[in-house]
């Protein structure tokens, strides 16, 4: 799963243009939230999306590395002053699930799976939640069940759904 988010520049394209690049593994696309931005005030409000995605053949590293393939063409440039700053694409790998179903874990720093604060931020399961009402992240529990749960639950109210903008065709 995977969680795209933009505030920078226009957002409505980045999202469609991280959509379009992950169209060929795309299972489904959720709808698209605005959002306050978390963790650093000072920035303007995100557009926010989740993508289920799946291709057998793939690893963990390999869905870090198409994420970040997919926000450098978009003009993510990364700033080490601020980590939770603006951008013009964020594409979080969230969590991965082999073949089998089963989560994939990792603790490296590169790419620590389950997302580590994914559990804390309903701008990433209220999307999620859209899609797979019954999904569990790895380790936390049920989307719902984390969605009514401090600090996610405070944030839900501000998450609000965007149903006039589309990032995937309805065909």
């Amino acid at each position: 799963m995977l969680s795209l988010g933009s505030n920078l520049g226009d957002r409505l394209a980045h999202l469609r243009a991280a959509v379009a690049a992950l169209e060929p593994v795309l299972v489904k696309v959720s709808g698209v939230y605005e959002t306050p931005p978390w963790g650093d005030p000072d920035q303007p409000s995100y557009l926010n999306a989740a993508a289920v995605v799946q291709d057998d053949a793939a690893t963990a590293r390999d869905w870090l590395h198409r994420a970040q393939a997919i926000e450098t063409a978009e003009g993510r440039v990364r700033d080490p002053e601020r980590q939770f700053g603006p951008r013009t694409l964020d594409v979080d790998v969230i969590a991965v699930f082999d073949a089998a179903g089963r989560p994939v874990r990792s603790a490296d720093p590169e790419l620590t799976l389950p997302h580590p604060r994914a559990h804390l931020r309903a701008f990433v399961l209220r999307p999620w939640a859209d899609l797979d009402p019954a999904a569990e992240l790895p380790g936390h529990g049920s989307l719902t069940a984390l969605l009514r749960t401090e600090p996610a639950a405070s944030d839900v109210a501000a998450v609000r759904a965007r149903p006039d903008l589309r990032i995937q065709s309805a065909g």
